[in-house]
C-alpha cells in the first residue's frame, strides 16, 4: 500500500485552486463563480490540513479541516441565499446585470 505524501496532497490542492480560479474567472453566472470560489477554498483547506498533518498533529489536522469545512459551508449557504434573493427581487443571474445594481 502506498502512502500519501505531503507533495501529493499539495499537488491535488494546487489543482483544486487552479481549477477554481479558472472557473471563477471564466464564468459570468453568479452561481458558477461561487462554485469556482468554493473549489479554491477547498484547495486551501486541503493544503492547510496536509501541512498541519505533516507537522505531526494528525488529530488536530482533522479538527481543523472539519471546522474550516463547516465555516465554508455556512459562508457558501449565505452567499447562495444572497444570490437567490437577488434573483428573486430583480431577475439578475449574471455579474454584468448585478454590477448595474451598485450604481
Amino acid at each position: 500500500m502506498t502512502e500519501v505524501t505531503l507533495r501529493v496532497v499539495l499537488v491535488v490542492a494546487a489543482a483544486l485552486v487552479a481549477t477554481g480560479v479558472y472557473g471563477a474567472l471564466s464564468q459570468q453566472s453568479i452561481v458558477m463563480i461561487m462554485m469556482g470560489l468554493e473549489l479554491v477554498v477547498n484547495g486551501l483547506i486541503l493544503a492547510a490540513g496536509g501541512i498541519w498533518w505533516s507537522g505531526g498533529h494528525p488529530g488536530n489536522a482533522s479538527v481543523l479541516v472539519v471546522v474550516l469545512v463547516t465555516v465554508m459551508a455556512v459562508e457558501m449557504a449565505m452567499g447562495f441565499a444572497v444570490a437567490l434573493a437577488l434573483y428573486r427581487a430583480r431577475r439578475v443571474d449574471l455579474t454584468d446585470d448585478a454590477a448595474e445594481l451598485a450604481r
